[in-house]
């Protein structure tokens, strides 16, 4: 698997990350063998970034990955997980909150160090806390050698100059917007992070399911022109002999401004797929005619989290 920088982190991460919130049972009911399956083929295909979250299945995800790794030699794999969201709804960004989020993460995922701890969707609450209370809150556990790098994640493009440009984080997470449907991320957001040194992490590159031949869920976001240009844009792969999810993830991995793509899946056959994908060619043609097929609804997406963070 190929690696880039993160930032100025001196992190190599893989241009192809692994996501465990499937671990969290969000989508489906998963057993520990798929979990711990599918955490050692994307380790065996060096997606050796992990990406979770204590929202993700309200802690299952954590349990269920510290079960997976457990006998691991530490130095074989990045852990990235998050605090301050907890629930759909609920939300904690206070500095208490942060040490003892960091303390029950390590223990989850047993641990005695994170690698990189990201303040999660902080969309959803006025940011000017994370500046002033969460980011000096996860400064400490970092003082105290409990996490090495922090940052923070969301999906508005307002939150990136917001808080870049009053704290020093080391690296960001966006997700579904640097897609085949959605660039947004990388118009002008990503350029202005990397003149910073602030390390690129991208997830979704499937956008919730959006870009791929699984029958669309009911609470995507999305509008309908949107979805109808996805689904014939898939119909168009499948009479290439290809599929939209592998052009969607050879698309995002294939920017060299970002760091890494975060994929999540408890199916090990999936993962599979991912690797043998992201080691072959994109096809630009199709690449060309699929874009031409969403350049009615480039961009058009939805808002998340307040009304003043968008």
């Amino acid at each position: 698997m190929q690696t880039r920088p993160l930032g100025r982190t001196g992190l190599e991460v893989p241009i192809l990350s692994f996501g465990a919130s499937s671990l969290g049972q969000e989508f489906r009911s998963v057993t520990l063998d798929e979990a711990i399956a599918s955490v050692r083929v994307a380790l065996g295909g060096g997606l050796n970034l992990i990406d979770t979250s204590p929202f993700y299945g309200r802690g299952m995800s954590e349990v269920l990955l510290g079960l997976a790794l457990k006998g691991l030699p530490r130095d074989d794999y990045l852990l990235c997980t998050k605090l301050g969201r907890y629930d759909l709804s609920h939300f904690d960004f206070s500095a208490k909150r942060v040490a003892e989020s960091v303390d029950v993460s390590l223990h989850r995922l047993g641990t005695d160090h994170l690698d990189i701890v990201l303040c999660h969707d902080i969309e959803f609450v006025p940011m000017q806390q994370i500046v002033d209370e969460t980011l000096p809150a996860l400064r400490q556990a970092r003082d105290q050698g409990k996490v090495r790098f922090i940052g923070f994640s969301g999906y508005p493009q307002r939150i990136f100059r917001f808080i870049g440009e009053q704290a020093d984080v080391d690296c960001v997470l966006n997700y579904n917007q640097y897609t085949l449907q959605n660039t947004r991320f990388a118009d002008d957001t990503i350029p202005w992070l990397k003149a910073r040194g602030i390390g690129v992490m991208n997830a979704g590159p499937f956008s919730a399911r959006l870009l791929t031949d699984a029958p669309l869920p009911s609470w995507l976001k999305e509008p309908e022109e949107v979805k109808a240009a996805a689904r014939r844009a898939a119909d168009l792969c499948r009479k290439r002999g290809s599929s939209i999810a592998k052009l969607a993830l050879q698309f995002s991995i294939a920017n060299p401004d970002i760091a890494t793509t975060v994929a999540g899946s408890a199916n090990p056959a999936n993962i599979r797929d991912w690797v043998t994908w992201s080691a072959e060619p994109l096809d630009e043609q199709l690449l060309r005619d699929v874009q031409a097929i969403f350049a009615p609804v480039k961009n058009v997406g939805h808002r998340e989290g307040l009304p003043e963070n968008n």
